[in-house]
């Protein structure tokens, strides 16, 4: 593949990015609000803690 070529998506990107500047931004903004968030440890090895054990074979009913 030639070193200059660029897909028509990645045209598209770079002309969406040069006309809408503020795009990363508001892209790491989202991430941040759904993503990146701090984890509660006592709470996650309370989760931990109450997960129940998974029989080997689940579409077996037990009689």
């Amino acid at each position: 593949m030639a070193n200059n070529f660029t897909s028509e998506l990645t045209q598209f990107l770079n002309q969406y990015k040069s006309d809408h500047p503020g795009t990363d931004e508001r892209q790491f903004a989202g991430r941040a609000r759904l993503w990146d968030k701090d984890l509660n440890t006592e709470q996650q090895e309370g989760f931990r803690a109450a997960r129940v054990a998974q029989d080997p074979y689940v579409y077996y009913q037990k009689a």
